[in-house]
């Protein structure tokens, strides 16, 4: 791929993801009171987000175990409302610790 192509690529993605925010300004003039419509609108991020990143955990370490490990170490952080960075730098640490178990064994 040259980079023209991916100049290309990127001004596309650019075009598009203005488009859908043009597009919905121009429909949508007047405030949304529905409650049902605006808690889908309030949950959405985070949907997507979790389907997105979740399965590139599983693929994101040399093994899926310590994959594994890093995920319940984040969820149980998680669980007890602990940070963004603690969660994050746990999860990473038991990652990291497991890939060195694993490989010594």
């Amino acid at each position: 791929m040259n980079v023209l192509e991916v100049v290309w690529k990127i001004a596309l993605m650019a075009a598009l993801t203005y488009l859908c925010r043009v597009v919905t300004l121009v429909l949508v003039r007047k405030k949304i009171t529905n409650v049902r419509v605006l808690s889908f609108f309030e949950y959405l991020p985070y949907g997507v987000l979790s389907a997105m990143v979740f399965p590139a955990v599983f693929y994101s370490s040399a093994s899926v175990v310590s994959a594994i490990v890093g995920t319940v170490v984040a969820a149980v952080l998680s669980f007890f409302r602990r940070g963004l960075l603690t969660v994050s730098l746990s999860a990473t640490a038991a990652v990291f610790v497991t890939e060195l178990i694993m490989s010594a064994v």
